[in-house]
């Protein structure tokens, strides 16, 4: 039975998908906020708040598995020693999703997805 196991699936096969979404979660973790569509919003919500939560934990483990995940080195060294510091004091929740205009072209739902915490 599958039932309530669904995966966003974006309009993409499964390879295609697993590399949007990181990239997307590491470009919202250099930026700081990416501009993209409201199910591409959501779907990068949790991985992001996992990297973080594997950046809070802050073992060696943790630093690997990011590593296998964002695309940048340099990043993940700056996120894991940022991390505490920012979202020590939060439980989850460190992203934020705005509703934007739509988009012109195809009437998609926009949003603007962000980090949320003491910069």
């Amino acid at each position: 039975m599958r039932h309530r196991c669904r995966v966003p699936e974006l309009g993409r096969p499964a390879d295609q998908r697993k590399a949007m979404l990181r990239a997307l979660t590491t470009q919202l973790i250099r930026n700081g906020q990416i501009k993209t569509t409201k199910a591409r919003a959501k779907a990068v919500r949790s991985t992001a708040d996992k990297m973080i939560t594997l950046a809070k934990d802050g073992s060696l483990a943790a630093r690997r598995q990011a590593l296998g995940y964002i695309y940048d080195k340099k990043l993940v060294h700056n996120l894991f020693a940022s991390a505490k510091d920012r979202y020590g004091d939060r439980n989850g929740g460190y992203t934020r999703i705005v509703r934007t205009v739509r988009r012109r072209g195809d009437n998609a739902e926009m949003a603007i997805i962000e980090l949320v915490g003491e910069a």
